[in-house]
């Protein structure tokens, strides 16, 4: 511990940015903030959010104790406290700001704060709870389910995680419920229509919004949820006759497939609730509650089904046998790597697998692969920025979440010389990946020119390097060209 005669300069943790930051970009994202919410950041800084919100139309204002102390402290719908926790050094001031920032909100708060990912430079120095930076700032580095517990305990919530040091706290249990829900849910697409018929083509029109709802929920409506409702039964009677003429142009395998994804999705959502205090019926979203009702007949079996499932996850043996008959994702002697746009295709177990470290973590933002490892309890997302446009993309950083210790470990490779690098990028993606094709093409080529042999010496860019150079070869783009 320092003296008190330590003056911190607070305001110099300010930060100036270039673009929306990463709290409120989510929000954004994620429709929590749209046209028809009003936005309100308590401790702005600089005011760069409130000004670039306000550019896409939305109501925006903001304040700030040092910047803009005369602007008028507000309610909202949406209500910003964006890396303001971390800058405090008196924890009574840190504890009432994130009172009166919920205060503020009507809907959404959103909370962000420096997480810890690696321990501290040892040469910073000790001050309250936390360090004083070169800069004579104050910074308190949380651990994230540190930060997720401080906020719980001081508003009495249950915090939703959104991303690393990122976390929603709704007013509505309802809403709260659905946007946990909707993060797990499978996005499809709508069959196309195969045989055309003079009765199906008569009334597609008609059929469209029910097409378009069986494609998002996996089922037909209930009475008052289809837009159209009067007009369709009042030409077909209910929305299974109505549907059976979609049928007979479209592949029921198709929908059913749909339906199955969906049960998947929910089984998924419900196992993740396991870790708090699961919501009751009520608190579900009407939607999701028919849901479960047309697939598992009762709100206790889906849980049940769903407990199941994530039970048999405590035993290594079954995550090592998801991942071994996987048939997606490319397999090496101690893990499965995936690209995280083929997550939702993964069987429900590998889906859980990963929820169980997203529920403390959120969505890993921008992240490319995710790596199931078999051999201990740990998954790691993996940062390739370049994968689309890199034949073979370095790198740049990992982040590590062991399930025993709920450790989080952050490392660096962009410094590195010598980097990891990814080869048989198609392996690593679906079929229907846009770039699956091309990927392929370049795998074969260089097959054939006898590249991918040394897989020991190719992993790296140096070792790549080398190997090109000894074949007289080069790739631009993704193309094999000789030297």
């Amino acid at each position: 511990m320092v003296e008190s005669y330590v003056e911190i300069e607070r305001h110099r943790a300010a930060i100036a940015r270039t673009d929306i930051s990463r709290p409120v970009r989510l929000a954004i994202e994620w429709a929590i903030l749209n046209p028809e919410t009003t936005f309100f950041d308590y401790g702005c800084g600089y005011g760069g959010d409130v000004q670039r919100v306000a550019n896409l139309g939305y109501t925006s204002v903001g304040w700030d104790p040092y910047y803009y102390p005369d602007e008028q402290i507000t309610a909202a719908d949406v209500v910003n406290l964006g890396y303001v926790l971390n800058v405090i050094e008196d924890p009574q001031e840190r504890r009432e700001s994130l009172i009166k920032a919920w205060e503020l909100t009507r809907k959404v708060l959103i909370v962000a704060a420096q997480v810890l990912v690696n321990a501290p430079s040892k040469t910073q120095l000790a001050y309250s709870d936390g360090i004083v930076t070169r800069r004579n700032t104050f910074q308190k580095y949380y651990e994230q389910e540190e930060l997720k517990s401080y906020i719980d305990e001081v508003l009495n919530v249950d915090a939703v995680p959104v991303a690393l040091g990122v976390y929603f706290v709704f007013r509505d249990e309802v809403e709260k419920e659905s946007f946990k829900a909707i993060r797990f849910f499978t996005r499809s697409s709508t069959p196309r229509i195969r045989i055309p018929s003079k009765r199906f083509e008569d009334y597609q029109e008609l059929l469209a919004p029910l097409m378009a709802f069986f494609t998002q929920r996996g089922r037909l409506p209930i009475k008052g949820e289809l837009r159209n409702e009067q007009e369709l039964l009042s030409e077909f009677g209910n929305f299974r006759r109505a549907f059976s003429v979609v049928l007979q142009a479209t592949d029921e395998a198709e929908w059913d497939a749909i339906a199955y994804r969906r049960s998947l999705d929910i089984q998924v959502y419900l196992a993740l609730t396991h870790f708090e205090q699961r919501p009751s019926w009520h608190k579900l979203a009407p939607e999701m509650r028919h849901d479960i009702k047309a697939f598992f007949g009762s709100y206790e079996e889906a849980c049940a089904v769903a407990d199941q499932k994530l039970f048999s996850l405590g035993q290594l043996r079954v995550v090592q046998t998801a991942c071994e008959k996987s048939k997606i994702g490319k397999h090496t002697r101690g893990a499965l790597y995936v690209h995280v746009s083929a997550l939702t295709e993964l069987d429900a177990l590998l889906r859980i697998y990963e929820g169980c470290a997203s529920r403390t973590i959120g969505r890993v933002d921008g992240a490319t692969l995710i790596k199931f490892c078999i051999d201990k309890p740990q998954i790691c997302y993996l940062f390739y920025p370049d994968f689309d446009t890199d034949p073979h993309p370095a790198l740049k950083a990992s982040i590590i979440i062991d399930f025993i210790t709920l450790k989080i470990t952050h490392r660096d490779y962009q410094t590195r010389a010598n980097p990891p690098i990814l080869h048989r990028k198609e392996t690593f993606v679906t079929p229907n990946y846009p770039l699956h094709e091309k990927f392929a093409k370049l795998t074969q080529q260089e097959q054939q020119l006898g590249l991918l042999k040394q897989k020991s010496d190719i992993g790296t860019r140096e070792g790549w390097e080398k190997c090109l150079a000894a074949h007289k070869v080069e790739i631009r783009g993704h193309q094999v060209y000789e030297v």
